[in-house]
């Protein structure tokens, strides 16, 4: 006996409409209820900024801006972003000039491989905009979220502190 109605199997799939600001444009998209926002950034809207880590949110590679709070987008449906601001890596920058915490990246070398880059990025402009990183300390436990295998830790966190509290001496 089947647990699924008979006529279940004859409805087509039904998209559903989504208003959104992305990286600064208006948007309206059709998207499957199922479909979650790193798929519909990565494999329909072509912004390839945001990675596809561990599809579990525990290693912060597919972090964007919503509302310009930090989210991870392999858990965050796309219907949910129904009416929001989104921002990803590829709207950071300014036409030619890259965000603060951008040009702090590389003025601390703060990357390796690149793979965890934009989610660290992402990240820690959403944790500027918490207001809530006083010392170092902080801004270690807030970012725990972002693991970078290559393990470039310590000069993520000084490009982090660069931004958030100022260049040391």
């Amino acid at each position: 006996m089947s647990a699924i109605p008979n006529d279940a199997a004859a409805r087509p799939f039904v998209s559903h409409p989504i208003h959104l600001t992305l990286n600064g444009q208006q948007r309206q998209l059709n998207v499957l209820p199922w479909t979650t926002l790193l798929d519909l950034l990565r494999e329909q809207l072509d912004l390839v900024g945001s990675k596809k880590g561990c599809d579990h949110g525990q290693c912060g590679a597919c972090t964007v801006l919503r509302d310009g709070k930090r989210v991870n987008a392999c858990l965050t449906l796309a219907v949910m972003c129904d009416g929001a601001e989104l921002t990803t890596i590829e709207g950071l920058a300014d036409g030619d000039e890259l965000h603060p915490m951008q040009q702090a990246f590389i003025k601390h070398d703060a990357f390796q491989c690149g793979y965890c880059t934009p989610g660290q990025i992402c990240s820690a402009v959403g944790l500027a905009n918490e207001g809530r990183a006083q010392d170092p300390a902080q801004i270690q436990e807030l970012m725990s979220g972002n693991l970078c295998r290559c393990g470039a830790y310590s000069n993520i966190r000084d490009a982090i502190e660069a931004v958030v509290l100022g260049d040391k001496p």
